[in-house]
Formats: structure tokens, C-alpha cells, sequence
């Protein structure tokens, strides 16, 4: 699977840096914050989950990271450029995608014309058409649908359909919020091997997850989240065996 840029090089972190970092962030809205200043970082190659109650601030700070809501403190660096100053489009540029909660697909579209949309970067023929033989390969049913109207799709589609859009600008990191959100289980399943796929052809995910178990099998670190702030954090397996992780969040 083609998951980089053609003209742009795969960050890496084998200077020891984190691909992504956050330092002392902090979101407000109004006169509450939402986040109180959330240190994280994500290292090339990796899956890294977000866990927490809703309403912890998870889907906040991957907006936070795409530069969607305004910092209040704190900085974003990504590839080594502190880019709390930049737009999302200047994100998208460097090589950052959003799968957004509740997938955001054009309804009216055709499933071709919305992985299209994905692709405003690269619109040459050739880039153009081997992405979408990449995202078809990684999610056959929307290779069948090319046709159809996004909004005419299942709910585990349409999610297929976001992600397919995300990855047809070529990420280097791909934020993911709540992939399994309102999916059949069956669906569930092949959408995180598709993930699983992602991150194996060489691209870093910052996850945000309500399936805590899933979250945990599929990430190699994660951060726990409580009321805008990380309560804990440590490698997947860790976590999963913490009792208080098990009693919030795994029915433990």
C-alpha cells in the first residue's frame, strides 16, 4: 500500500524525537476549559489510543492537533515544527489527516467523488488512480460502491469511506476519532484490521476510542483522560492490566 506522499520524505524518530508532541495544552470554551494541560506525544510508526469517559477532552484534543479550535497555552510540534500557529490545511500539507467523530462524508456524493475530495493535494491521474487502487484494495465494499451516493451506505461503510478519504491525501499521521461509533460488530472487526494494515505500511495514528478493549488490543501506548487532563498513561498492555483501568473502562 502507497501511504506517503510521492515528493515528501516518511518522517522518522530515529533522532529520538516524537513524530507529534504536545506540551502543556490547554482549551477553552467560553469560561470552562476543556483541556488543563495535556502533555502527549506520538512516535513515528506508532498506534497511540486516547481512553476516557465522554467528555474528557479526547475529541477535543485531536481537533486541538488539527488545528480546528484555538490553544489557550501550550504548543503542538509535529516533524520537529512547532505548528500551533498553522491552519488545517497547512496540517493536511505536511502530512496530517482527521477522520472526524461521526465521519462527515458528503451524502450526496458518489463514494468515488468523496475519496476524490480527499485527494485535492495530488490530482494528477496517476497519483490519483493508484491511491484509489490503494483504498479499494484496503476496503473492497467501497471499490463496489464507486457509484453509489455516500449517504445510501451502511454506517460501517461510510466509516470505511472516511478513513479511504483521509488516507487519499497520504498521510503520515492519520487522527482517528471513534471508528467503532454506532458500526456493527462484524464491520467493527474488519475496519480495525484495516487500521491494523495502515499502521503496518508505515503510518502513525493517534486513536481516540470508546471500545476501551479494542482501543488497548490494537494501540502500543495510550493516555488515559479525565476532565481535560491525563490521569494515566503507559504502554497498551500495562493499561489494560491496571486495575483502575479495568474498573472505569473494561467492566473489570
Amino acid at each position: 500500500m502507497r501511504t506517503a506522499h510521492p515528493t515528501r520524505p516518511r518522517r522518522t524518530s530515529a533522532d529520538g524525537k516524537p513524530l507529534l508532541s504536545l506540551e502543556d495544552v490547554q482549551v477553552s470554551y467560553g469560561g470552562i476549559k476543556a483541556l488543563r494541560g495535556v502533555s502527549l506525544e506520538v512516535r513515528s510508526g506508532e498506534i497511540v489510543a486516547m481512553i476516557g469517559a465522554n467528555g474528557a477532552g479526547k475529541t477535543t484534543t485531536l481537533k486541538t492537533v488539527m488545528r480546528l479550535l484555538p490553544l489557550s497555552h501550550g504548543t503542538i510540534t509535529y516533524a520537529g515544527e512547532m505548528v500551533s500557529g498553522l491552519g488545517p490545511e497547512e496540517l493536511v500539507s505536511r502530512g496530517v489527516s482527521l477522520v472526524p467523530e461521526g465521519r462527515a462524508i458528503f451524502p450526496n456524493l458518489t463514494v468515488r467523488e468523496n475519496l476524490e475530495v480527499g485527494a485535492y493535494l495530488h490530482k494528477d491521474a496517476k497519483t490519483m488512480r493508484e491511491t484509489i487502487e490503494d483504498v479499494t484494495a484496503l476496503f473492497p465494499r467501497l471499490g463496489e460502491r464507486m457509484k453509489q451516493e455516500g449517504g445510501t451506505l451502511s454506517g460501517g461503510e461510510q466509516q470505511m469511506l472516511a478513513i479511504g478519504r483521509a488516507m487519499m491525501a497520504r498521510p503520515e499521521l492519520l487522527l482517528l476519532d471513534e471508528p467503532s461509533l454506532g458500526i456493527a460488530p462484524k464491520l467493527v472487526q474488519q475496519i480495525f484490521a484495516a487500521i491494523r494494515r495502515i499502521a503496518e505500511a508505515g503510518v502513525t495514528i493517534l486513536l481516540v476510542e470508546q471500545n476501551t478493549r479494542l482501543a488497548l488490543q490494537v494501540s502500543h501506548r495510550a493516555y488515559v483522560l479525565r476532565t481535560g487532563e491525563i490521569a494515566l498513561s503507559g504502554s497498551s498492555a500495562e493499561l489494560a492490566a491496571n486495575q483502575e483501568v479495568q474498573a472505569a473502562y473494561l467492566g473489570g
